[in-house]
């Protein structure tokens, strides 16, 4: 019935979705297995993508020649470029979307993926014979053969819903769990924990005062995620609105703490702690009298309403009553209550850097399952063991990233030899060189290496190194254009700037923190017209790299100096329990996680300096 695979991907939400497509564009016969064929890349919580760090990884997912950024793009209904006001290390990209349409394009470009087939039933174990993984077997007996599995199961691993002291199990609303692969692979020797989600109630739009809201629009000239012109940004966008708790509303969730599951003990898992629910917030940071909660539409047509901020497991009778005393929603109408989910996880200290687990050649885990949080996060995984799992199934070396490459480096990295204990997200501050990570630059950091993989298209490749080009040109021009004083004086003193005694470089002008290059462009005429031959996207990258042309060197000067140690192979087999010189904690962590290079076992928590001194010397030996 079935032929055998290359790899096949169980789930298909965000991870499973990149993954399935990743490795299918790059050659390999791909299964992807999920128990509802009519919610493939549901947005299960809020119905928006990108964010702080968050849009950096789409965007990065997009330059290696993933598909977050295009469904993205395709399904967005506002635009915001998240903190504009910092510096360009900063600006994140986000997108409110529309919800059923993001996961109609998501089905829509796998159907088109030639070497995608699909198969919609539970998966509840996985055929492992010899100890060798030899494919998964269904909920109604079929073994399904493949050289290699990519297990992506979100929430539904024994998933277990909380509303108030209502509990009952499921992967979501409306959705079951899945059982089987946890108590599976635990008898495999896998270690498993428990973590903890949540989603606010949505309500009907209809019966909202907006008059009692600040109005949030989107940007005024949108952007977009894909490189590629395949899509185009909006014209239109809807609005999002922003509102407050109040004391009145706090006092009302407090009335139902006696009857919830996070407070009770009936929830054993940790949940997110930077997406914390209502009851958590006012519970620890009690001097508030007020909380935000952003008013998000669900999509272009629909009149459901998501309330973000609003995350909540408590029973829905206080739920419905703490909702209507918030401004603007007194009078709301609740289309289903909030609520938490608990399920299972595997540390990913169990992991390799391809995210190949380290007990069961061929097995590679990506998304909540390794204890994340976020689509964004959970793609960005999909995407990387979907090329890994391609690339081992035709024997050709691995793909990694490292944390100087890419956001998506640094939490692999993260996972790998820090673990987690309670959900990961992914934030600027997480990066070491988010310098050199921006949004903007994401392409011609890793489109090359997508393409060399066969997964970034001819296409992409050859847009980046147009903007390569033409990025250099223009900053080379603006070091050999001169501007006299007499041209630029009268601009310079309207936004306030020092004006010039005599000529100045364009260049060495446009190093001024106060001045842009649309500055230069509005005040010397010269300057606009010849400006205006250059794409909005090359005017920006060459303005950032000449306005932090010296902390961008000294960023790249660091990482060339920790080249040394990642360069630094480890051997798969070294025994570090052999070393009776290694501290007792570091031979612990060594031996578990299993650096392949001195630069990971430099980053592992308890692995001192004494410890790597000695690991080189027996490596030396």
């Amino acid at each position: 019935m079935f032929p055998i695979y290359d790899v096949i991907v169980v789930g298909a939400g965000h991870a499973g979705c990149e993954a399935a497509h990743a490795a299918a564009k790059m050659g390999s016969k791909v299964l992807l297995c999920t128990m509802n064929m009519n919610t493939i890349a549901q947005m299960s919580c809020n119905p928006a993508m990108g964010g702080v760090a968050k849009g950096q990884i789409v965007r990065e997912i997009d330059a290696l020649g993933g598909m977050s950024g295009i469904i993205s793009d395709k399904s967005m209904i506002q635009f915001r470029m998240l903190n504009r006001s910092k510096g360009p290390a900063m600006w994140s990209p986000r997108s409110q979307n529309d919800r059923m349409k993001f996961a109609e394009e998501w089905r829509l470009a796998l159907e088109k993926t030639p070497n995608v087939d699909f198969w919609q039933e539970m998966i509840s174990g996985l055929l492992i014979k010899n100890g060798e993984l030899k494919g998964v077997r269904t909920s109604i007996g079929l073994e399904i053969h493949a050289k290699s599995v990519v297990l992506t199961n979100g929430t539904f691993l024994n998933g277990l819903i909380h509303i108030g002291e209502k509990q009952f199990g499921g992967g979501r609303t409306g959705e079951a769990a899945a059982r089987g692969i946890t108590e599976q692979l635990v008898e495999l020797g896998f270690e498993s924990g428990r973590m903890k989600t949540g989603t606010p109630p949505r309500v009907d739009g209809r019966s909202l005062d907006y008059s009692k809201m600040e109005v949030q629009h989107g940007d005024e000239n949108p952007e977009k995620f894909s490189y590629l012109d395949s899509t185009t940004p909006l014209k239109e966008q809807r609005t999002c609105w922003i509102t407050y708790t109040n004391k009145e509303v706090h006092a009302s969730l407090e009335e139902g703490f006696d009857r919830s599951p996070m407070f009770n003990g009936r929830i054993q898992g940790l949940g997110p702690r930077y997406c914390p629910s209502i009851e958590d917030k006012i519970n620890r940071f009690a001097e508030r009298d007020r909380h935000q909660i952003f008013v998000e539409p669900e999509g272009w047509n629909t009149v459901e309403m998501y309330i973000n901020g609003f995350s909540t497991s408590l029973p829905e009778d206080v739920q419905f009553k703490a909702l209507r005393k918030i401004a603007g929603f007194e009078n709301a109408k609740m289309f289903r209550p909030g609520y938490a989910i608990e399920y299972d996880f595997f540390p990913p200290t169990q992991l390799k850097l391809t995210l190949e687990t380290q007990l069961i050649e061929n097995l590679y885990f990506a998304g909540q399952i390794n204890g994340t949080t976020g689509y964004e996060e959970a793609a960005c995984q999909g995407l990387i063991a979907g090329i890994n799992a391609s690339l081992k199934s035709q024997e050709k070396d691995p793909f990694l990233l490292k944390r100087s490459d890419a956001y998506i480096g640094v939490l692999i990295d993260d996972l790998i030899n820090k673990g987690t204990e309670e959900p990961y997200r992914m934030f600027t501050s997480r990066a070491e060189f988010r310098l050199l990570l921006r949004q903007d630059n994401a392409d011609l950091r890793l489109t090359k290496k997508g393409h060399e993989i066969g997964l970034a298209s001819d296409q992409r490749l050859e847009k980046m190194n147009s903007k390569k080009e033409k990025t250099a040109r223009l900053i080379n021009e603006l070091k050999q254009k001169r501007l006299a004083p007499e041209t630029v004086n009268d601009g310079l003193q309207k936004i306030g700037s020092a004006q010039i005694k005599e000529k100045i470089t364009a260049e060495k002008l446009l190093k001024r923190p106060q001045l842009g290059i649309g500055d230069l462009k509005r005040f010397h005429n010269e300057l606009d017209a010849y400006l205006s031959n250059y794409a909005t996207e090359v005017l920006e990258q060459a303005e950032i790299q000449i306005k932090y042309d010296s902390y961008i060197e000294k960023e790249q000067q660091m990482v060339d100096k920790l080249s040394n140690m990642e360069n630094f192979k480890i051997p798969a087999k070294f025994d570090y329990l052999a070393i009776p010189a290694l501290s007792a904690e570091g031979k612990q962590k060594l031996n578990k996680i299993r650096p392949e290079t001195m630069g990971q076992a430099s980053r592992i928590s308890g692995v001192t300096p004494a410890d790597l001194s000695i690991i080189t010397v027996y490596l030396g030996r």
